[in-house]
């Protein structure tokens, strides 16, 4: 009785929390005209997520440009496919690379640096001070940064991609010695804007989405102590991570299965 008794705790507690986070989306997502009316304040947000982010994204995108071109490369080579490199690359990145690891570093840097700033702010009760001052924190301190991640997540991945795919050109054709021209030209006749290009947008649309609300709930949710904003910003990189491992998953059986 007590093992049955503590499993139904545990999926109460568990209802709860998921009741909780869903009537927070949906407050974020209803709070879009409010924050587009603040633009200063959605436009630091931006600053401060993906600026920030951008040195990792860009250097991260480089190394793995030149691993893609020289593991493609070698690949190729075996049936005589060398010259489809550029196409390999950019399908790699635009499709799943590109957005899902950029995902993953954008919720270890920024995701991670959203939960200890709110959590930190709720154990200083600054959150608490706000209501007191009838000031609605989820729309001052919370929206604003939600929709700064929806709007940095695809330029990051955009970032990444662009940044992969050079490193790619400069690992095949600059020092290997592939034609350049077949390089490009594969590119340009096997990507398909949509097929490929936005399905990767939508990808990292989502993702955004999905790491952004993870952090800022977690943070909101934090215990106000350095321990419990510690475990909180440890959740976030774990639950982010496999919140954008299943939602590829997801979407790729959705977008490429047709």
């Amino acid at each position: 009785m007590n093992t049955i008794h503590a499993l139904g705790l545990w999926t109460r507690r568990q209802l709860a929390a998921l009741g909780q986070a869903a009537g927070l989306f949906l407050r974020l997502l209803g709070m879009l005209p409010a924050t587009l009316a603040r633009f200063r304040l959605l436009g630091d947000q931006i600053h401060f997520l993906g600026n920030y982010s951008l040195a990792i994204i860009a250097v991260s995108g480089l190394f793995v440009g030149f691993v893609l071109g020289l593991q493609g490369y070698y690949t190729l080579q075996r049936y005589g496919s060398a010259e489809a490199l550029g196409l390999l690359v950019a399908l790699s990145l635009l499709r799943e690379l590109g957005p899902v690891v950029t995902a993953l570093l954008f919720a270890g840097r920024a995701g991670t640096a959203l939960t200890a700033e709110i959590g930190l702010m709720k154990a200083g009760e600054q959150l608490s001070a706000m209501e007191m001052m009838a000031v609605d924190p989820v729309r001052r301190i919370l929206a604003p940064r939600f929709w700064a991640g929806f709007l940095a997540m695809p330029l990051l991945a955009a970032v990444f991609s662009a940044v992969g795919i050079l490193g790619g050109w400069v690992v095949g054709v600059v020092l290997i010695g592939l034609d350049g021209g077949a390089f490009w030209g594969q590119m340009q006749s096997g990507v398909d804007w949509w097929y490929d290009l936005g399905n990767g947008v939508i990808k990292s649309v989502v993702f955004g989405v999905a790491v952004t609300f993870v952090a800022l709930y977690q943070g909101y949710t934090a215990k106000p102590t350095p321990e419990g904003v510690s475990r909180a910003t440890t959740r976030t990189v774990v639950v982010a991570s496999l919140a954008v491992l299943a939602l590829d998953f997801l979407l790729t059986a959705s977008m490429f299965s047709i």
